[in-house]
């Protein structure tokens, strides 16, 4: 720990087929990953001080975001190159089984891995996996997911947005979303986006999981949920997953984004989980 009382991380790259990974590790003791997708490793930074104090913990830029940069920019996303690259991450940083805690789309790379690399996980937990999939109105939730990419890539940025938060049911006032979404922005965050409505949302909500190799796999599955997200989408999809594999969910602080909204309180909560409590 520095004199600071910040926890130094190192940041670096791991080339792997297509993509070169940025990632960051900090503290020491047992593997705590922490993904997202589209969000970045800096999304996850504070959680993952508060975790490094007991934990050895790798945050990391999904491939197309920010610093991971990939040979095709015009390529898919899809959740099992993602759950290839987080495997990669774990070999090579060498200190799995490890326990990943994925949110949104990491949520669903994370379900990826444990499916397709069971050995090397040893606790997932799913954060709000948007997983349209597993809805009675799965054919409704496609046609709306693509509306609203047809719309950002047909240039109305802020009508995009307008109809991704009216379909997650994420109550935000007009006004608000145009001061968010409108006029002058990072261009950082500009390509970000835009990689993320063209190659990464379609492929991530519209991802199955193979529900019958979940049940079966050696790690421990928990199905993750804000509390103030009642209603939402990833509410039902999240409650869906966790019927499917014969589960209640597991309540969390905060809604989607709660380990950004007050990491510490989240990192508490996640310490009781991992836990077993």
């Amino acid at each position: 720990m520095s004199t600071t009382g910040v926890m130094t991380s190192t940041g670096a790259t791991l080339e792997v087929p297509g993509a070169r990974l940025h990632y960051e590790l900090r503290g020491a003791g047992s593997l705590a990953v922490l993904v997202g997708a589209p969000m970045d490793a800096a999304a996850f930074a504070p959680l993952a001080e508060s975790l490094a104090t007991d934990h050895t913990v790798l945050t990391t830029d999904p491939r197309g975001i920010h610093r991971s940069q990939v040979d095709n920019p015009e390529a898919d996303s899809t959740p099992e190159l993602r759950a290839d690259d987080l495997s990669a991450l774990i070999a090579h940083v060498g200190a799995g089984p490890a326990v990943v805690f994925g949110s949104s789309g990491g949520a669903v790379t994370a379900l990826a891995l444990v499916q397709a690399h069971p050995e090397q996980v040893h606790t997932v937990i799913a954060h709000e996996p948007p997983l349209d999939e597993l809805l009675e109105d799965r054919e409704q939730q496609r046609a709306r997911t693509e509306d609203c990419c047809e719309t950002y890539l047909a240039g109305d940025v802020v009508g995009a947005w307008t109809k991704f938060l009216d379909q997650a049911n994420i109550a935000i006032p007009a006004e608000v979303v145009e001061q968010m979404f409108g006029g002058e922005r990072v261009a950082q965050v500009v390509t970000d986006e835009r990689f993320w409505f063209a190659h990464e949302l379609r492929p991530s909500t519209w991802w199955r999981p193979d529900l019958a190799a979940l049940r079966s796999v050696p790690s421990r599955i928990v199905v993750g949920l804000g509390a103030d997200s009642t209603g939402q989408a990833c509410d039902h999809t999240s409650r869906a997953l966790a019927s499917a594999l014969d589960t209640e969910p597991t309540m969390f602080p905060g809604g989607h984004t709660g380990f950004v909204d007050a990491p510490d309180v989240f990192a508490h909560r996640l310490r009781s989980v991992l836990n077993g409590s």
